[in-house]
Formats: structure tokens, sequence, C-alpha cells
């Protein structure tokens, strides 16, 4: 039986993994999978934390990365049917199509330990004691622990992880280029990391269709530009 850990670089899993490490749990293996659109800040917190368990533990972080690119499947993928048959690529994810996930994550993951499935395995997932709507048939130590996501944050920021302050940001961290992110965090990106958004307005003129049912990325920046210029004038006033 192996026992794999599956690390997403989120204070809940960091947390998960630290404490495990910390309590002499069995660990034969822990993955990472890099879908390429994490936020700068969270890659170098991904190689601060695989540094650190390397040399108190011995431990290696497995990265796992599909073999297509996230821009290859918003982008060029051709469907192969349904009513878009012989259209390219999938455009921006919806709550029904999120194809992100299910081709750069969860597929990656399942195909990777397809290899552990003669001999079994058990699979540690960083969901916190306050996410049990989130459960499922998998090994929550979190949960066990009875460690909510205040938790989590606190434990890793006593361990010198800050992520570089994304999560005074962020209450999650996904993927920056999400469309499913609310409009509060897409005005904390638009406002605290204008290169990323570039990179958005760019993603969304190549797209097929637009970056959320109500407002596209030029449109949202119209937006968010409106807010600021009203509220500069109530301090004026």
């Amino acid at each position: 039986m192996k026992h794999i850990v599956s690390f997403s670089g989120g204070k809940d899993s960091t947390a998960m993994l630290l404490k495990m490490l910390e309590d002499n749990w069995t660990i034969d293996e822990i993955i990472f999978c890099d879908t390429g659109k994490d936020f700068p800040d969270m890659i170098k917190h991904i190689s601060e934390v695989a540094h650190y368990i390397w040399y108190r533990y011995g431990k290696n972080i497995t990265t796992l990365k599909a073999e297509k690119s996230f821009d290859y499947y918003m982008f060029e993928h051709e469907k192969n049917r349904g009513k878009n048959k012989g259209k390219k690529g999938y455009g921006w994810a919806t709550m029904r199509c999120r194809w992100c996930t299910s081709n750069l994550k969860n597929r990656v993951i399942d195909n990777y330990l397809k290899k552990y499935k003669t001999e079994g395995y058990v699979e540690y997932i960083g969901i916190a004691a306050d996410e049990t709507k989130r459960i499922k048939e998998k090994c929550y130590p979190l949960v066990q622990w009875g460690m909510t996501e205040r938790d989590c944050l606190k434990y890793c920021y006593n361990r010198g992880f800050t992520w570089n302050g994304l999560y005074e940001h962020f209450d999650r961290l996904s993927c920056w280029c999400c469309p499913l992110k609310n409009l509060k965090e897409l005005r904390i990106l638009y406002k605290y990391y204008p290169n990323l958004w570039e990179q958005l307005k760019q993603m969304d003129q190549k797209s097929y269709n637009q970056f959320r049912a109500d407002y596209s990325v030029e449109q949202l920046e119209n937006k968010f530009i409106k807010e600021e210029l009203k509220c500069q004038q109530k301090i004026v006033n």
C-alpha cells in the first residue's frame, strides 16, 4: 500500500503536508499537478516548500503536467464530437464545462496513480475541517485533526510560508486566469497584478467566447476604472 500526498500548494495542502511530516506519517510520494496558470508567487512558494522538505525530511515533490498546455486546450484543441465538432479551442471555462480542471488536473493525476492500482494506495487530500461538504471517498488528515482553513493559514505562516501576500488578497488560490472568480477577486487581480491582467486581456481577445457571460475583460477594466474615479470624487468632495 502506497501513501500519496496530493499537494496543490495552497494553504490547506501545505499545512497538511508539513504536519504529516512533522508527525512522522508514512509518505511514499508527494505529487503536484502544474496547470501552467498558477500565480507566479504560488510557483515560488512550491519551490520553497520543496527545498524545506528536502533538507528537513529528504522528501521530493513529483511534478505532473498534461502533455498539452492550457493555451493549447483553450485555443487550438479541435473538438471531435457534439455541435461544435471541428471547431478549435474550448475557450473560457464555464460552470458547466470546466475543461481545465478535468484535462489539466484530474485526468493527469488519475492516470499517474494507475501505476499503484495493483499494490493499492491511499491518497491524502488537503480539505479543511470546515469544508466537509467537499469530502468524498479519500483520506483527509485536516478533518481528522480538526484544522480549519484559518488554522491552516496560521500554521503555514508560523513556519515562514507567506506566498508573498497572496492570501492577504485572496481567500482561495486557483489559476490566476480563472473566469469563475468573483468580481471582488477580479478587482484585486486588476489592481495588484497588472502584468497578469494584461495577459488576461490578450487571452480574452483570442478566445471565441467572452470571459464571463456578463463582462469581457475589457468591460471589467472599464468598470473598475469608473469605480476608482467615483471613489476619488467622493474623497475630493
